[in-house]
């Protein structure tokens, strides 16, 4: 067995977007699903240097999650490429055949996004692995399910078909289950401690005699025997564990969310590929000669060889090292940083590792903290990166499910519902972490943005190995140390499955984003109003009885938000008091205020109910107080937007959103072309419920409904083509349909007027989501109708 080093034989960089899964058929052949919504060949040019040639087999509309290979049968002498992801369809073809082709066949049957496959060693079958809680056998060449095999309790995030008669199964319910390949369930082995992502078959050279391995989110990999005795544990990873491998040495690979792949000889980890990503989601080896493919969060797939012709040329081998060097480790990955106890570099040269991976922190010449990983195979220490300090943790951790977070959040997705817990590090990327609280909930997964925006707002901005410049809205004060206001899962209209999707249009319900760390909020307050004192603004500042009305606003208003909207005198008193310092307070002070009043007009009547002392509404006392003339804080508008738009949840909100609908349109239109896409989806998600209210049948044969429909069209049309945000496209495509309602004047304006159908095309070139094919579609019914 060789025991040298895995080094970078090719670095292929052609996927826009993670590349969440790779398998290595052959010598001569890569295949990588990602979520670009591509599959991709990667067939060999040259071999030394190794060199690819890149082509796209399949090109969908959404992520692919999941990819494998059929080796090659009777009728497909170049075997079958068979992926899946969130638009639920396993696609099969063969490969070399291009994109706009018929694929062989389009396996229909999942009603969840699909997430795991693997084809039997004789190409006779394919199983498949769903956030169903199913898996499902599909027979090659017939391309119908052969067999469903049930009683998962979770989502279905490996499979494996072990051999011609026996298929394994891992699950988000932490066991593993064994079937026939005919359907049959024979047992369960349990034993995991946490989801089980990953499996792979081990070979007869391991010194363990165990049939098969698992991993997953506890970090473990486990060696098991088909009748469910467990013969070893691989210990190592220092996080989420998604894809395993065997290679023809007998030994396995791995991969994770610790950016490594890990080389294991019997129970000892012989080498470690760090890379310079936030996760690395597939491993796979190639059968023929041994070298590894991975596939990572950086858009990237990278093969490995042990042969040195096979290697890269040397620059490129010193490019992904320096690549690696170069990346940031945030300091709450590594624990608590003792800097002046650290060594110097001396120590490097000092001092032997004790095992393969082991990481140690070095005090630098330079004051800063690096990081260095032993290699067992060089006999010595490799820089890993530079660890960061990460504002805006407090350093102590919190206890969910055993491990240890910076945050353990609790997220009110449903009314009635206990609050789902999300569990989040600063070590992590906020879209990786979504993504799993997505999945792991089985949410639909039009709420990444959502998730991950509420993310980066509650962690003060403590983001780690991120560009230093913020996204548009990110940060309302400017320092990614200070208060942002929440945001929220909002109920904003979720797309289903292409084959059974459920039409959207009209659109019945109202939206809010009412979302929040009140707590936070009022600290903020108090912090400011302190720091008005200090420069004397007598009149601005609130009193100790103000402060006292402040803390007792949080309780009610944490329960009105929760539940139905309240009268209550607390809230009565807080409207004045937000009012007050909204009036008052300089614009560079006002977020705080202006975050309190949109949950406010959410949670009371009283916000609508509310008079000036000069007689005005909330309404009047935003357009005073300048809020919207003032394009340089573009968060204090969105939060004026979003205050318009709860005032929709009580009956008062939208008799006034009504009556003032021209100031709030004239307030709002000027800030409809702005490059802040939190504050589009609020423009958005007023529109929609302006159009809600307007199609009611309250509203529906009122003349001015009509009015005000064309207004809101011709707004609408210019956004969806001018606008890139997926969340607000959608929102806004939500909305027009909805407006269609209004009847056959506003149809025909929409067409002939305001070129609905060209931002229609805008939106369809730009965005590829199938929930906004899925709208336009709908919306071009609509139009077909009135012609």
């Amino acid at each position: 067995m060789s025991t040298s080093d895995y080094k970078l034989s090719a670095s292929l960089e052609e996927h826009e977007d993670d590349v969440r899964s790779v398998t290595f058929p052959s010598s001569k052949l890569v295949i990588s699903a990602s979520r670009d919504a591509t599959v991709r060949e990667w067939k060999l040019l040259e071999p030394e240097p190794p060199r690819y040639d890149c082509s796209i087999t399949s090109h969908g509309s959404s992520f692919v999650n999941a990819v494998a290979f059929c080796p090659p049968i009777k009728g497909y002498p170049d075997g079958l490429i068979v992926s899946g992801g969130k638009d639920t369809i396993i696609e099969v073809r063969e490969p070399g055949r291009e994109p706009d082709k018929d694929a062989e066949a389009l396996l229909l049957g999942h009603a969840h996004n699909v997430c795991a496959l693997d084809v039997s060693q004789d190409g006779a079958y394919v199983v498949s692995g769903s956030w169903d809680s199913s898996a499902r056998v599909w027979k090659v060449g017939k391309w119908e399910c052969d067999a469903i095999l049930e009683g998962h309790q979770g989502s279905v995030w490996a499979v494996l078909a072990y051999d011609k008669d026996t298929l394994i199964t891992g699950c988000a319910d932490q066991i593993i289950r064994i079937y026939t390949s005919t359907g049959k369930f024979l047992h369960t082995i349990k034993g995991s401690t946490d989801v089980v992502r990953a499996l792979c078959r081990v070979s007869p050279k391991h010194p363990s005699e165990a049939d098969f391995a698992s991993a997953g989110n506890d970090g473990i990999i486990r060696l098991w025997r088909l009748n469910g005795t467990q013969v070893g544990e691989l210990h190592g990873h220092e996080s989420f564990i998604y894809s395993l491998a065997s290679l023809p040495t007998g030994e396995l690979v791995s991969s994770g969310e610790d950016r490594t792949v890990r080389i294991w000889n019997n129970n000892e980890c012989v080498q470690t590929i760090t890379h310079p990503a936030i996760s690395v989601w597939g491993v796979a080896a190639c059968s023929e000669n041994g070298d590894i493919v991975s596939g990572a969060s950086d858009k990237k797939v990278r093969v490995f060889s042990r042969i040195r012709k096979r290697q890269a040329a040397a620059d490129a081998v010193q490019a992904f090292e320096d690549s690696v060097k170069g990346s940031s480790i945030p300091k709450q990955q590594v624990g608590d940083v003792q800097k002046d106890k650290l060594p110097g570099p001396e120590f490097l040269q000092q001092k032997s590792g004790t095992k393969e991976g082991q990481v140690i922190m070095i005090r630098e010449d330079d004051g800063s903290v690096g990081a260095y990983q032993w290699s067992q195979g060089n006999q010595s220490w490799m820089s890993v990166g530079t660890v960061v300090d990460a504002v805006g943790s407090s350093g102590k951790k919190t206890d969910y499910l055993g491990k240890e977070y910076d945050y353990v959040f609790d997220v009110d997705i449903e009314d009635g519902k206990p609050p789902l817990k999300l569990p989040y590090n600063l070590s992590q990327n906020p879209y990786e972490a979504a993504t799993k609280f997505i999945q792991d909930n089985e949410l639909p997964m039009t709420y990444l943005d959502q998730v991950t925006n509420f993310i980066t707002s509650n962690t003060q901005g403590a983001t780690l190995g991120q560009s230093s410049q913020s996204p548009a809205g990110s940060d309302p004060y400017g320092t990614e140390s200070r208060y942002r206001p929440g945001e929220s899962i909002s109920n904003a209209p979720t797309s289903s499955l292409p084959a059974s999707r459920p039409k959207v249009l009209p659109q019945k319900s109202y939206l809010s984003i009412k979302t929040a760390n009140l707590r936070t909020i009022r600290k903020k307050i108090e912090e400011l109003n302190v720091q008005l004192a200090n420069e004397g603004d007598k009149d601005a500042i609130l009193d100790s009885s103000q402060l006292a009305a402040l803390e007792a606003l949080i309780k009610p208003l944490e329960q009105s938000l929760t539940g139905t909207s309240s009268l209550s005198d607390a809230l009565k008193s807080g409207i004045d008091l937000v009012m007050q310092m909204v009036a008052a307070w300089p614009a560079g002070q006002q977020l705080p205020a202006l975050d309190l009043l949109r949950l406010l007009t959410a949670a009371t009547p009283a916000a609508a109910a509310y008079r000036s002392p000069e007689g005005g509404n909330f309404i009047d006392v935003l357009e005073v107080s300048k809020v919207f003339e003032d394009p340089d804080r573009p968060n204090n508008i969105m939060l004026a937007v979003r205050a318009f738009s709860n005032s929709f949840e009580t009956s008062g909100g939208r008799t006034l959103a009504d009556e003032s609908f021209d100031k709030i349109h004239s307030l709002v239109k000027s800030s409809a072309n702005n490059s802040n896409r939190n504050l589009t989806i609020a423009i958005t998600t007023l529109y929609v419920n302006y159009a809600v209210l307007y199609t009611s049948s309250s509203h529906l044969s009122q003349p001015r409904s009509m009015d005000r429909g064309l207004m809101l069209i011709d707004d609408l049309s210019s956004i969806i083509r001018s606008t890139v945000d997926s969340e607000a496209v959608y929102r806004g495509l939500v909305a027009a349909g909805t407006l269609l309602g209004l009847g056959e004047e506003l149809q025909m304006a929409a067409k002939e007027i305001y070129d609905l159908e060209g931002a229609l095309k805008k939106a369809e070139q730009t965005l590829k989501e199938p929930r906004v094919k899925g709208v336009v579609g709908e919306i071009r019914g609509l139009l077909r109708v009135s012609s």
